[in-house]
């Protein structure tokens, strides 16, 4: 019976394990993981020489390339249409799936006729997307392929919008990132001091750096530990010495994500003041472990960060700060340090949204319908 076939998806992700692991790749684990009855296959960046095909947990594995050079990511566009083509010839897919804007490109210029979904990842800000020079000229060929999708899925309320600026009219399915739940429950570890612990990549818009000027207007006990690498590190370093603060800060580097929870049941307080977000997956693992969370409302955080004060009419689930604001985060520290019972109180909030809203198995069921939902239409036509 041909509809007893076990159905496939294409999946365009210019990163995938083991190399790069954010909050997309972590994504498409989580919920490949959870869904058994698709066969997943995925075309990525060749990053650093690994293995050209295997098989990661349901996904077969297709890396394109042989390194993550600038080259090599435009490159990736061409030749993952040419290889979709050909996979297809021998095997046809159902469905294509599109990790982030970006990836839409391979997607047109395959031109194959199945139907696709378009998950809007993104964490930088619009003008950085879709307004630089070499983008522009491209950017028709992104337009249609916004206008042309099946389904539109967005982490948030803000990176909606963004679907209907590039011309999607139907209706766009807002599935956030998650967290194992499991995974990053447990007991906090005792240690001396209030440790700050962040994990972001070392990019201008984390806003690492009002951090370190944070801490240079709180006491000497409070301590920062930074989880993540990225082009701007040399900077914060050099930040940190001005503001004699060096050695209050640990820069831990590239933490893998499965290590993650053990760092912060061992730190008090998760921080990032960002400048612009999708959403944001690291703050609600943060919240999910009990730690009490500063950040602004910027983008996506506006969804699950309520502030008390900006908030008045929903539970406060954290401290909300106004972007470039060192003096705000240091306020909201000293107010996190001395008021126990408010913060046991935020916390107790924060969980209760993160058990509700952004478990993964929830989350996986959400694609796993909106998939079955682009399967039938695909057999409709």
């Amino acid at each position: 019976m041909p509809d007893k076939e076990v159905k496939k998806i294409l999946i365009f992700s210019l990163a995938y394990y083991p190399t790069f692991v954010g909050g997309a790749e972590v994504a498409l684990k989580e919920i490949t993981d959870r869904i058994s009855d698709i066969e997943w296959h995925i075309l990525t960046l060749n990053f650093r020489g690994d293995p050209a095909e295997e098989k990661m947990g349901n996904v077969h594995v297709h890396r394109l390339g042989r390194n993550a050079s600038y080259l090599s990511k435009i490159l990736f566009m061409p030749r993952a249409a040419w290889r979709a083509r050909a996979m297809h010839r021998t095997r046809p897919f159902q469905g294509l799936w599109a990790m982030m804007s970006y990836m839409l490109f391979p997607i047109v210029l395959a031109r194959l006729p199945v139907p696709y979904v378009l998950t809007l990842q993104e964490g930088d800000p619009w003008e950085h997307m879709f307004s630089r020079w070499f983008i522009l000229p491209f950017r028709p060929l992104l337009s249609y392929g916004f206008r042309h999708a099946s389904t539109v899925t967005a982490l948030s309320n803000y990176l909606a919008k963004w679907a209907r600026h590039m011309g999607y009219t139907r209706p766009v399915e807002i599935v956030p990132n998650g967290v194992d739940i499991q995974r990053f429950s447990g007991v906090s570890v005792a240690h001396e001091g209030t440790v700050l612990i962040t994990t972001s990549r070392l990019v201008h818009k984390n806003a690492v750096d009002d951090v370190i000027r944070a801490l240079a207007l709180l006491p000497p006990h409070v301590r920062f530990q930074i989880l993540g690498t990225g082009p701007d590190e040399a900077a914060l370093k050099e930040l940190a010495k001005k503001e004699c603060v060096s050695e209050r800060i640990e820069f831990l580097g590239h933490i893998d994500h499965k290590d993650m929870p053990r760092y912060l049941h061992a730190a008090d307080i998760f921080i990032r003041p960002s400048r612009s977000e999708g959403q944001g997956a690291s703050f609600i693992e943060a919240m999910a472990i009990g730690l009490p969370v500063i950040a602004t409302q910027e983008g996506g955080i506006a969804d699950f960060l309520f502030d008390a004060k900006r908030n008045p009419d929903k539970e406060t689930t954290g401290w909300a700060v106004d972007v470039n604001s060192p003096e705000q985060i240091a306020m909201a520290v000293k107010d996190i340090i001395t008021n126990p019972d408010k913060v046991s109180l935020v916390r107790e909030n924060a969980l209760a949204l993160v058990r509700e809203k952004y478990d993964w198995n929830f989350i996986a069921k959400q694609m796993n319908a909106l998939f079955q939902a682009v399967f039938a239409s695909s057999h409709s036509h």
